[in-house]
């Protein structure tokens, strides 16, 4: 298994949750290459977005933003759940920096920083959504009230189609 994603088991482990690593041989970076390696409709894929939240004393907030993968994320919406006065996307490095992984393997939770994190409810619809396990050929399943809760996360609509 992979360093990162031996890490994320063990994040989801100590964070009350039973989580098992399933490894593609094919890249499970985007959400449709996701649901087409596993077998499930893409919003059961869990993008897991790096956004910077500017907040209105000028202050950037790095932020996790869980949105399904047949949705995009309404930036509008996440600045305002943050409570911020709009976002951008950070660039790799400062991804990798705040997360501690790659994008395309960011897990929604064992972060490198403690973020905040917004999940978005369509993922309550599934009894099963899958989200990248700290590599883009990792992944594992998990109940989406699971999620919300390992990872901490603020249930509020932030996608849009």
């Amino acid at each position: 298994m992979h360093a990162n994603a031996a890490r994320v088991a063990e994040s989801a482990e100590r964070l009350g949750a039973a989580i098992e690593i399933v490894h593609f041989e094919e890249t499970t970076r985007t959400a449709d290459d996701a649901a087409a390696a596993i077998g499930v409709h893409v919003g059961q894929i869990v993008k897991s977005l790096v956004f910077g939240v500017i907040h209105p004393d000028g202050s950037d907030e790095i932020v996790l933003a869980l949105v399904p993968g047949d949705l995009q994320c309404a930036t509008e919406a996440l600045a305002l759940a943050a409570g911020g006065s709009s976002t951008h996307r950070v660039d790799a490095d400062s991804a990798r920096a705040a997360t501690g992984f790659p994008i395309g393997g960011v897990p929604p939770f064992g972060h490198a920083t403690e973020l905040r994190v917004f999940l978005d409810p369509a993922f309550l619809d599934h009894d099963v959504v899958w989200a990248a396990a700290g590599t883009p050929n990792d992944v594992f399943s998990i109940a989406p009230t699971d999620l919300a809760r390992v990872a901490k996360a603020t249930v509020v609509s932030i996608g849009r189609r």
